[in-house]
């Protein structure tokens, strides 16, 4: 049992209770939703241990729990969020069952389907995200017309996504209208601007990878839980 006196940062406690990823975590904290033994704190090195009242929107938070690992085909049509609006469906939606908070790994837009890692680790999380890791990821995509060699050069060349240019590790055409992408970056709807930047409309988008990790034979819309060896995986 962990000492009461024991001081850790706010972010990293938010997290290991399953509130959010630590960077989500850090936004939380940003935008004043945490208090403190009643009082706002801004800051995401705040020190606290087991003594200090900790609440997220007025409602406390709870200890760590214990940390679980997901491995999801992420339909078309669901949002990577926490917040619905009217008709939205939430990937969690999907873990309708799980006994604790969730949340996504990183994002998929909207129209993207595949491969999507779901936990409460925000430890975990922050490791797969984090460029340091440098953790490539494969797409594949459907186009409205037959790929060209001038298309792959096209993308290959890189485009500018979010005001940071960027080049993908690898494009290779598979079939007439078919690639696949191999990215670091991990922009928003980055594989999207690549292909359409080249001229190219996409149809259908899908992650097949994420490091060493492939999305398999996986049902669309199913989850399982990640293997020890499958964890290590992600980060080879």
């Amino acid at each position: 049992m962990e000492k009461p006196s024991i001081k850790k940062r706010l972010s990293k406690v938010l997290a290991a209770a399953g509130t959010a990823s630590r960077r989500a975590c850090e936004e939380i904290i940003f935008a004043g939703r945490v208090k403190v033994n009643g009082e706002v704190a801004l800051l995401p090195q705040t020190l606290v241990s087991a003594k200090d009242t900790i609440t997220v929107d007025g409602e406390p938070i709870h200890g760590a729990e214990s940390k679980v690992y997901y491995i999801l085909n992420k339909p078309k049509g669901y949002v990577c969020t926490a917040l619905r609006t009217s008709k939205t469906k939430l990937v969690l939606d999907l873990f309708q069952d799980a006994k604790c908070r969730l949340f996504t790994v990183g994002r998929l837009d909207k129209d993207t389907q595949g491969l999507l890692l779901v936990t409460n680790d925000g430890h975990f999380a922050n490791r797969v995200i984090h460029p340091s890791s440098n953790i490539h990821k494969e797409y594949l995509a459907k186009t409205n017309q037959e790929i060209t060699h001038e298309h792959l050069i096209a993308i290959s060349n890189g485009a500018l996504v979010e005001g940071v240019f960027v080049k993908p590790i690898r494009v290779t055409k598979i079939r007439k209208g078919t690639l696949k992408i191999v990215i670091s970056e991990g922009k928003k709807r980055e594989v999207r601007h690549l292909v359409e930047t080249a001229g190219l409309g996409v149809i259908e988008l899908t992650r097949i990878r994420i490091g060493g990790l492939s999305l398999g034979t996986l049902p669309e819309g199913s989850w399982r839980p990640l293997t020890e060896k499958e964890k290590e995986m992600i980060f080879e």
